[in-house]
C-alpha cells in the first residue's frame, strides 16, 4: 500500500524512534499507525518509510504554500481571471440585486453588464498586491503551525492564511480596490445605475458600500484559488515541481 504523503510528513516531526527497552505506538493519522519501535531478541529495530527531516518538512510546506500563493495570485490577476472564473466571479452586490433586475427590465442590461465586468476588472487589478502579505505569513510559520497544517484537512494551509492574513489583506486591499474600481470605471457605473434606479417612482433607494463588497469578494476569490493549489500539490504528483516537494509530499 502506498503510504500517504501526510504520513511521511508526520514522521518528520516525531523523528526516528530509537530505544533499546521501550515499546510503544505513536498516534494514528488517517487510519495508519506511525512507525513504532519493535523489540526483538537480537536488537531493537526502527521502522521508517522516509528520511524526511523536520527541517525539510517545514521547508517543503513553505515551498508548497509559496507555489500555491504565487500561482493563485497570478491566475487571479490575469485579464478575466475573476470575470470568467465561475468560482470567484464577483456578481452584482446581493443587497442591490433588485437594482440590476429592475434596470435590466427597463432595457439597461448592457450598463449592468459593464458594471459587473468593471467590478471583476478591479479585483483582477488588485490581486497581485496580496502576494507579499501572504508570503510574510508563510515566513512566520512556526513548527506548531506546520504540524497542524500537515495533519489537518486538505485546505488546512489556506485556513491558516485566512486566520492570519484576512484583517491585513482587508486593510491593504481597500485603498487598492478603490483605486482599481475608479480606474476601470466601476465606481462611476455603479453611481449612474444607482441614480437611475433611485429615480424610478416608488422604489426604495439602495446604498451599497461598493468598496467593502468588492474587497471582501476579491479576498474570498484569492483564498478559493490558493485552496485549489494547496489540494493540487497534496494530491497530484505532477504539481510537485521541485525535488523538495517531491521528497516531502511524495509517497
Amino acid at each position: 500500500m502506498k503510504t500517504p504523503s501526510l504520513l511521511l510528513l508526520a514522521i518528520a516531526f516525531f523523528g526516528t524512534v530509537s530505544s533499546a527497552s521501550a515499546q510503544f505506538s505513536l498516534p494514528k493519522i488517517g487510519g495508519f499507525s506511525l512507525p513504532t519501535t519493535i523489540k526483538t531478541t537480537r536488537k531493537t529495530t526502527t521502522t521508517t518509510t522516509s528520511k524526511v527531516s523536520s527541517t525539510e518538512a517545514a521547508s517543503g510546506l513553505k515551498e508548497a504554500l509559496i507555489q500555491g500563493i504565487t500561482k493563485g495570485a497570478d491566475q487571479a490577476s490575469k485579464v478575466d481571471g475573476f470575470n470568467l472564473n465561475s468560482l470567484i466571479r464577483i456578481p452584482f452586490p446581493p443587497d442591490a440585486q433588485k437594482v440590476a433586475t429592475t434596470l435590466r427590465r427597463i432595457g439597461l442590461g448592457s450598463q449592468v453588464d459593464k458594471f459587473e465586468l468593471s467590478l471583476n476588472r478591479g479585483a483582477e487589478d488588485a490581486a497581485q498586491k496580496a502576494k507579499p502579505i501572504f508570503l510574510s505569513a508563510v515566513k512566520s510559520l512556526t513548527f506548531s503551525d506546520v504540524w497542524n497544517i500537515l495533519t489537518g484537512q486538505k485546505d488546512a494551509a489556506t485556513q491558516y492564511l485566512k486566520r492570519t492574513t484576512t484583517a491585513q489583506l482587508t486593510t491593504a486591499f481597500q485603498p487598492i480596490i478603490q483605486q482599481s474600481l475608479d480606474k476601470v470605471g466601476a465606481t462611476r457605473y455603479y453611481s449612474d445605475l444607482s441614480t437611475r434606479y433611485n429615480m424610478i417612482p416608488l422604489v426604495t433607494p439602495v446604498e451599497t458600500d461598493l468598496n467593502k463588497y468588492a474587497t471582501g469578494k476579491a479576498i474570498d476569490g484569492l483564498f478559493v484559488l490558493v485552496a485549489q493549489e494547496e489540494a493540487n500539490i497534496r494530491e497530484n504528483p505532477v504539481a510537485r515541481t521541485t525535488a523538495l516537494l517531491r521528497k516531502v509530499f511524495g509517497g
